[in-house]
């Protein structure tokens, strides 16, 4: 299911139902950091991603592979929710779930998701900084970073929480120049 509008839709009960599993076994943070590492593992493995979105590779295989990939270790409330998605055909869409679960999450924790692009790494001072930036503007009670890396930016960063955006870079401030310049 590569619709996004419609992976969206569907994901929204599977993500609340699996808080409501979560919440009432005071597992939130723990199927959090699942979640993170399932998307990390779906993000980097296209062959897996592949293997559970075919309708003709049989479940009992799908979910060997699940089995396989949680371990002994994992949570079996997660495990058989993983499961379930199988029987209902629904592991498709198994990465939007699992991003709406930690946006509940985050919502839950009254955390905001900064994504900060930069031309470089950021060093820890300088995330530190932008933490606090953005715990400024947003009131939030805690912020969650995600950082990536953009060489055409020139120089400084992009900090984006929900739908505001803080252009502070070479790149934004050139094209703020450009646009003050040919609207005189």
């Amino acid at each position: 299911m590569k619709n996004n509008a419609a992976a969206a839709e569907v994901a929204q009960p599977y993500a609340q139902a699996l808080l409501s599993i979560a919440q009432s076994n005071n597992l939130t943070e723990e199927f959090g950091v699942d979640a993170k590492s399932l998307i990390s593992l779906l993000s980097g493995s296209e062959e897996l991603q592949n293997f559970l979105d075919n309708p003709f590779i049989q479940p009992e295989n799908k979910k060997n592979l699940i089995k396989q990939l949680l371990g002994e270790g994992a949570s079996p409330y997660l495990r058989n929710f993983l499961l379930l998605l199988v029987d209902r055909r629904r592991i498709a869409v198994l990465e939007p779930i699992l991003q709406q679960y930690l946006a509940l999450l985050r919502q839950l924790n009254q955390t905001v998701l900064a994504e900060v692009t930069s031309t470089v790494a950021l060093t820890e001072e300088q995330l530190q900084a932008v933490k606090e930036k953005v715990l400024a503007i947003t009131k939030a009670r805690e912020v969650e970073i995600e950082t990536s890396i953009d060489t055409d930016l020139i120089g400084g960063l992009v900090i984006k929480v929900g739908s505001q955006v803080i252009d502070a870079s070479l790149r934004g401030q050139l094209r703020r120049l450009s646009l003050s310049l040919t609207s005189n």
